[in-house]
């Protein structure tokens, strides 16, 4: 994140989660500069997005919070007051207005955010260019290791850093993440590069089929190279750093032995063909046997016919890790033990619904054991 000129950071252990260990984080810019956001569409939002939405809704941000450890979700009027609290909490520690927080929380659902901890963890925090790497720490959860990326373009860096593993099936983002880049950018461009980047990565990206209540994903620009790029030069660097952030999130996902890539194209526009890779990881079976290793290519049909989207069989091809199982809507008589073999490492499954322009790379990851085990445990 600080790669990016005008940024520094910071993270240490505020005492909200129980071991002791790094769970407040901070991004600054120095002054309000350029912001867009995107969030959960779940209709539980947390207090944090609801706020958040509206201290964005100016297109300029200074600082981003994150909270680990409490997701500040279904706790009402008083998660509300705590947010604002922490808003408040940062807002003097900077010397800034809280309108120009952004609040997000990370955790367990239902308990309350103690921001008087907040509160003792932000006399703690030293900030830092060098302290990307402790605020990409500190808003872990369930995560094995932190997630960063950085990309240039001519003249100006975009870089950034997320947190997920578990509770992972986007409707505009998934996760947490904040990404800054010094290019010269208004905040209507940033806000339309992020929605088209995030349609590409983070909405291409479905662990276990289960969305957050607390999704967000924050750009801010800091304009401090002087370089004012082509929006789309910047759309793709930007979704570069978005993809690779995506990418990180699948290899670590809770129990999960494998990603897979599901490419799916021929259908009716690109809205269709994500609704039909979707449909097809949220399913516990096809997951399963991704885990298996078997290419029971009959489920990922069935997976997409339950939409109840248009969808004629007899033009659906499906191929494991380059090898056609399916053609039209039937056996291709390909040998399945040979294709098994294909599958015990992160694989592709290549679908083709039709002649249509429509197309998406969703990135998926098995079902096993060790995920249902992990998830039944208390958290």
């Amino acid at each position: 994140m600080t790669a990016a000129q005008g940024f520094v950071a910071g993270g240490t252990a505020a005492g909200i989660k129980a071991d002791g260990s790094m769970d407040l984080a901070l991004v600054d810019a120095g002054r309000p500069v350029s912001a867009a956001a995107v969030f959960t569409s779940n209709t539980a939002a947390a207090p944090p997005v609801h706020l958040s939405r509206r201290h964005v809704a100016d297109g300029s941000a200074r600082a981003v919070v994150i909270t680990s450890g409490c997701a500040n979700a279904a706790t009402g009027e008083a998660g509300m007051a705590a947010a604002q609290r922490v808003a408040e909490l940062v807002a003097d520690y900077l010397g800034c207005e809280p309108t120009d927080v952004l609040v997000c929380s990370t955790g367990p659902i239902g308990t309350d955010l103690p921001t008087d901890r907040v509160a003792e963890g932000l006399t703690r925090l030293r900030m830092s260019r060098e302290g990307a790497a402790d605020a990409a720490q500190a808003i872990l959860t369930t995560d094995s290791h932190p997630k960063e990326s950085v990309a240039r373009g001519q003249g100006y860096v975009v870089g950034g850093m997320a947190k997920g593993a578990g509770m992972i099936r986007p409707d505009m983002a998934t996760m947490l993440a904040v990404i800054t880049t010094d290019a010269r950018l208004d905040a209507g461009t940033l806000a339309r590069s992020l929605r088209r980047a995030v349609s590409r990565s983070f909405n291409a990206l479905n662990i276990d089929g289960c969305e957050s209540t607390n999704d967000t994903v924050v750009l801010l620009a800091s304009g401090m190279s002087g370089i004012e790029p082509d929006a789309q030069a910047f759309e793709e660097v930007l979704e570069g750093v978005c993809r690779d952030l995506a990418r990180q999130m699948a290899e670590d996902a809770e129990g999960a032995s494998r990603v897979v890539t599901i490419e799916l194209s021929g259908a009716d526009d690109d809205a269709t063909a994500l609704a039909l890779a979707r449909a097809i990881a949220d399913s516990a079976l096809v997951r399963s046997s991704f885990y298996g290793a078997d290419p029971n290519w009959g489920r990922l049909l069935a997976a997409m016919g339950a939409t109840r989207l248009p969808l004629d069989p007899d033009a659906v091809t499906i191929a494991y890790a380059g090898v056609v199982v399916a053609d039209g809507g039937v056996d291709a008589g390909a040998d399945l033990d040979l294709v098994a073999e294909k599958l015990e490492d992160d694989f592709t499954v290549s679908i083709r619904v039709g002649d249509g322009p429509g197309c998406c790379e969703l990135l998926t990851t098995d079902l096993t054991p060790d995920y249902v085990v992990f998830n039944g445990e208390r958290s």
